[in-house]
Protein backbone atom coordinates (compact mmCIF):
# COMPACT_ATOMS: atom_id res chain seq x y z
CA UNK A 1 0.00 0.00 0.00
CA UNK A 2 1.38 3.32 -1.08
CA UNK A 3 2.36 5.72 1.73
CA UNK A 4 -0.65 8.27 0.36
CA UNK A 5 -3.61 5.52 1.42
CA UNK A 6 -1.44 5.21 4.42
CA UNK A 7 -1.64 9.05 4.87
CA UNK A 8 -5.36 9.56 3.68
CA UNK A 9 -6.48 6.59 5.75
CA UNK A 10 -4.71 7.94 8.94
CA UNK A 11 -6.35 11.75 7.71
CA UNK A 12 -10.24 10.28 7.71
CA UNK A 13 -9.49 8.27 11.31
CA UNK A 14 -8.43 11.83 12.54
CA UNK A 15 -10.94 13.95 10.90
CA UNK A 16 -13.79 11.38 11.61
CA UNK A 17 -12.57 11.58 15.33
CA UNK A 18 -12.48 15.71 15.75
CA UNK A 19 -15.84 15.84 13.90
CA UNK A 20 -17.60 13.34 15.82
CA UNK A 21 -16.32 14.72 19.21
CA UNK A 22 -16.33 18.44 17.87
CA UNK A 23 -19.98 18.22 16.86
CA UNK A 24 -21.23 16.05 20.43
CA UNK A 25 -19.09 19.12 22.79
CA UNK A 26 -21.41 21.75 20.70
CA UNK A 27 -24.86 19.77 20.82
CA UNK A 28 -23.97 19.63 24.65
CA UNK A 29 -23.21 23.28 25.00
CA UNK A 30 -26.62 24.04 23.23
CA UNK A 31 -28.35 21.64 25.22
CA UNK A 32 -27.01 23.17 28.54
CA UNK A 33 -27.30 26.91 27.41
CA UNK A 34 -30.36 28.15 29.01
CA UNK A 35 -33.20 30.28 27.50
CA UNK A 36 -34.17 32.90 30.46
CA UNK A 37 -37.28 34.00 28.49
CA UNK A 38 -40.08 32.68 26.52
CA UNK A 39 -39.52 33.82 23.38
CA UNK A 40 -41.08 31.84 19.93
CA UNK A 41 -41.98 33.39 17.00
CA UNK A 42 -45.26 34.03 16.77
CA UNK A 43 -47.98 32.72 15.39
CA UNK A 44 -46.62 29.74 17.07
CA UNK A 45 -47.74 26.16 18.29
CA UNK A 46 -49.48 26.12 22.18
CA UNK A 47 -48.40 22.51 22.33
CA UNK A 48 -45.52 20.25 22.55
CA UNK A 49 -47.32 17.67 19.18
CA UNK A 50 -47.60 21.38 17.64
CA UNK A 51 -43.81 22.24 17.86
CA UNK A 52 -42.95 18.77 16.63
CA UNK A 53 -44.79 19.84 13.75
CA UNK A 54 -42.75 23.35 13.15
CA UNK A 55 -39.93 21.93 13.87
CA UNK A 56 -40.16 19.28 11.07
CA UNK A 57 -41.54 22.11 9.05
CA UNK A 58 -38.33 24.04 9.79
CA UNK A 59 -35.60 21.37 8.77
CA UNK A 60 -37.75 19.59 6.23
CA UNK A 61 -39.54 22.49 4.56
CA UNK A 62 -37.84 25.44 5.48
CA UNK A 63 -40.94 27.24 6.16
CA UNK A 64 -39.59 30.25 7.87
CA UNK A 65 -37.02 30.94 4.70
CA UNK A 66 -40.02 30.46 2.08
CA UNK A 67 -41.98 32.87 3.91
CA UNK A 68 -39.33 35.32 4.46
CA UNK A 69 -37.74 35.15 0.76
CA UNK A 70 -39.04 32.56 -2.04
CA UNK A 71 -35.64 32.83 -4.36
CA UNK A 72 -33.48 32.41 -1.52
CA UNK A 73 -35.35 29.42 -0.18
CA UNK A 74 -35.61 27.88 -3.92
CA UNK A 75 -31.50 27.78 -3.60
CA UNK A 76 -31.32 26.83 -0.45
CA UNK A 77 -33.71 24.30 -0.45
CA UNK A 78 -32.09 22.83 -3.63
CA UNK A 79 -28.59 22.89 -2.55
CA UNK A 80 -30.03 20.70 0.83
CA UNK A 81 -32.39 18.14 -0.79
CA UNK A 82 -29.00 17.59 -3.08
CA UNK A 83 -27.01 17.27 -1.06
CA UNK A 84 -28.94 14.66 0.98
CA UNK A 85 -29.31 12.39 -2.52
CA UNK A 86 -25.68 12.49 -2.84
CA UNK A 87 -25.32 11.73 0.99
CA UNK A 88 -28.07 8.39 -0.29
CA UNK A 89 -25.68 7.95 -3.16
CA UNK A 90 -22.43 7.70 -1.26
CA UNK A 91 -24.06 5.08 1.37
CA UNK A 92 -22.59 2.24 -0.88
CA UNK A 93 -19.35 3.06 -0.34
CA UNK A 94 -19.79 1.89 3.12
CA UNK A 95 -22.63 -0.32 3.22
CA UNK A 96 -21.70 -3.60 2.65
CA UNK A 97 -22.89 -6.19 0.03
CA UNK A 98 -24.23 -8.12 3.01
CA UNK A 99 -26.05 -5.78 4.54
CA UNK A 100 -29.81 -5.32 5.16
CA UNK A 101 -29.37 -2.04 3.35
CA UNK A 102 -27.72 -3.31 0.10
CA UNK A 103 -30.73 -3.62 -1.90
CA UNK A 104 -31.80 0.01 -0.68
CA UNK A 105 -28.52 2.04 -1.39
CA UNK A 106 -27.93 0.06 -4.74
CA UNK A 107 -31.19 0.80 -6.16
CA UNK A 108 -30.70 2.05 -10.03
CA UNK A 109 -33.07 5.27 -9.00
CA UNK A 110 -31.23 6.55 -5.58
CA UNK A 111 -27.84 6.27 -7.60
CA UNK A 112 -29.72 8.03 -10.68
CA UNK A 113 -30.97 10.76 -8.13
CA UNK A 114 -27.56 11.40 -6.20
CA UNK A 115 -25.83 11.76 -9.60
CA UNK A 116 -28.00 14.00 -10.52
CA UNK A 117 -28.52 15.95 -7.74
CA UNK A 118 -24.56 17.60 -8.06
CA UNK A 119 -25.72 19.02 -10.50
CA UNK A 120 -28.24 20.68 -9.12
CA UNK A 121 -26.21 21.21 -5.84
CA UNK A 122 -23.94 23.26 -7.97
CA UNK A 123 -26.91 25.21 -9.01
CA UNK A 124 -27.73 25.93 -5.44
CA UNK A 125 -24.81 26.88 -4.17
CA UNK A 126 -24.24 29.13 -7.37
CA UNK A 127 -27.27 31.42 -6.18
CA UNK A 128 -26.34 31.15 -2.45
CA UNK A 129 -22.93 32.39 -4.04
CA UNK A 130 -24.81 35.35 -5.93
CA UNK A 131 -27.39 36.28 -3.09
CA UNK A 132 -24.19 36.81 -1.31
CA UNK A 133 -22.40 39.62 -3.88
CA UNK A 134 -25.68 41.07 -5.21
CA UNK A 135 -27.56 41.42 -2.28
CA UNK A 136 -26.45 44.39 0.15
CA UNK A 137 -27.35 43.37 3.17
CA UNK A 138 -26.00 40.22 2.95
CA UNK A 139 -23.00 41.03 1.66
CA UNK A 140 -22.82 43.69 4.67
CA UNK A 141 -22.61 41.13 7.07
CA UNK A 142 -20.68 38.68 5.23
CA UNK A 143 -17.17 36.96 6.33
CA UNK A 144 -14.47 35.72 4.12
CA UNK A 145 -15.62 32.71 5.59
CA UNK A 146 -18.71 32.99 4.42
CA UNK A 147 -17.46 32.99 0.83
CA UNK A 148 -14.92 30.73 1.50
CA UNK A 149 -17.14 27.49 3.03
CA UNK A 150 -19.24 28.04 -0.36
CA UNK A 151 -16.46 27.83 -2.00
CA UNK A 152 -15.50 24.73 -0.71
CA UNK A 153 -19.03 23.05 -0.48
CA UNK A 154 -18.89 23.97 -4.69
CA UNK A 155 -15.81 22.78 -4.80
CA UNK A 156 -16.38 18.69 -3.48
CA UNK A 157 -19.56 19.03 -5.04
CA UNK A 158 -17.90 20.48 -8.92
CA UNK A 159 -14.99 17.72 -8.45
CA UNK A 160 -17.25 15.05 -7.73
CA UNK A 161 -19.23 15.93 -10.62
CA UNK A 162 -16.70 15.92 -12.95
CA UNK A 163 -16.10 11.97 -11.93
CA UNK A 164 -19.52 10.92 -11.68
CA UNK A 165 -19.67 12.59 -15.69
CA UNK A 166 -16.48 12.95 -17.61
CA UNK A 167 -13.42 11.58 -16.15
CA UNK A 168 -14.72 7.68 -15.05
CA UNK A 169 -10.89 6.67 -14.12
CA UNK A 170 -11.95 5.96 -10.78
CA UNK A 171 -11.78 1.84 -9.37
CA UNK A 172 -15.28 2.23 -7.74
CA UNK A 173 -14.13 -1.55 -6.21
CA UNK A 174 -10.95 -0.19 -4.74
CA UNK A 175 -12.57 2.87 -3.68
CA UNK A 176 -15.21 1.33 -1.94
CA UNK A 177 -12.50 -1.85 -0.35
CA UNK A 178 -10.78 1.73 0.84
CA UNK A 179 -13.67 3.09 2.59
CA UNK A 180 -14.87 -0.68 4.24
CA UNK A 181 -10.96 -0.92 5.52
CA UNK A 182 -11.14 2.22 7.52
CA UNK A 183 -15.10 1.28 9.14
CA UNK A 184 -13.38 -2.21 9.67
CA UNK A 185 -9.73 -0.93 10.68
CA UNK A 186 -8.00 -2.97 7.88
CA UNK A 187 -7.06 -0.25 5.69
CA UNK A 188 -6.80 -1.09 1.82
CA UNK A 189 -5.24 1.18 -0.83
CA UNK A 190 -6.75 4.17 -2.46
CA UNK A 191 -7.39 4.19 -5.64
CA UNK A 192 -4.64 6.40 -7.67
CA UNK A 193 -6.60 9.13 -9.71
CA UNK A 194 -6.43 12.84 -9.00
CA UNK A 195 -9.86 13.94 -9.04
CA UNK A 196 -10.73 11.46 -6.21
CA UNK A 197 -7.67 12.53 -3.95
CA UNK A 198 -8.56 16.30 -4.80
CA UNK A 199 -12.31 15.26 -4.01
CA UNK A 200 -11.24 14.00 -0.86
CA UNK A 201 -9.02 16.03 0.26
CA UNK A 202 -11.86 18.75 0.17
CA UNK A 203 -14.05 16.20 1.95
CA UNK A 204 -11.50 15.79 4.77
CA UNK A 205 -11.30 19.68 5.12
CA UNK A 206 -14.71 20.30 5.61
CA UNK A 207 -14.88 17.76 8.23
CA UNK A 208 -12.22 19.22 10.21
CA UNK A 209 -13.57 22.42 9.99
CA UNK A 210 -17.42 21.48 10.60
CA UNK A 211 -17.31 21.57 14.45
CA UNK A 212 -16.14 25.52 14.66
CA UNK A 213 -17.77 26.92 11.24
CA UNK A 214 -21.35 28.42 10.71
CA UNK A 215 -22.30 24.84 9.61
CA UNK A 216 -23.68 23.94 13.04
CA UNK A 217 -26.28 25.95 12.34
CA UNK A 218 -27.67 22.13 10.83
CA UNK A 219 -27.66 20.55 14.40
CA UNK A 220 -28.38 24.58 15.84
CA UNK A 221 -31.81 24.76 14.68
CA UNK A 222 -32.85 22.25 17.13
CA UNK A 223 -32.15 24.28 20.07
CA UNK A 224 -33.54 27.55 18.96
CA UNK A 225 -35.38 28.42 21.45
CA UNK A 226 -37.68 30.86 18.61
CA UNK A 227 -38.60 27.68 17.60
CA UNK A 228 -38.57 24.43 19.78
CA UNK A 229 -41.07 26.93 22.97
CA UNK A 230 -44.32 25.86 22.90
CA UNK A 231 -46.32 29.45 23.24
CA UNK A 232 -47.91 28.92 27.00
CA UNK A 233 -46.50 31.90 29.07
CA UNK A 234 -49.99 32.30 30.76
CA UNK A 235 -50.38 28.95 31.19
CA UNK A 236 -46.97 27.88 32.92
CA UNK A 237 -44.01 30.18 34.10
CA UNK A 238 -41.29 29.86 32.38
CA UNK A 239 -37.69 29.27 34.43
CA UNK A 240 -34.29 28.32 33.45
CA UNK A 241 -32.71 26.29 35.50
CA UNK A 242 -30.39 28.69 37.17
CA UNK A 243 -33.15 30.84 37.81
CA UNK A 244 -35.09 27.90 39.35
CA UNK A 245 -32.11 27.07 41.75
CA UNK A 246 -31.82 30.44 42.80
CA UNK A 247 -35.83 31.02 43.68
CA UNK A 248 -35.27 27.81 45.90
CA UNK A 249 -32.38 29.30 47.50
CA UNK A 250 -34.40 32.69 48.50
CA UNK A 251 -37.39 30.47 49.12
Amino acid sequence: MSALSYIFAGAFVAATILLVFGLARKIVQYARTPAPLKIPTTPAPTTTSGVVVRMASEVVLFNSLFKSNKWIWIFGWMFHFSLLLAFFRHLRYIVPPESFLWPLVSMQIVQAAGKYAGLAMLIGLAGLFVRRIVVDRVRYISSPSDYLMLILIFSIAATGVLMSFYARDVDIVQLKAFALGLLYFDWQPLPESGLLITHLALVLILMVIFPISKLLHAPGVFFSPTRNQVDNPREKRHLAPWAAKLEEGNG
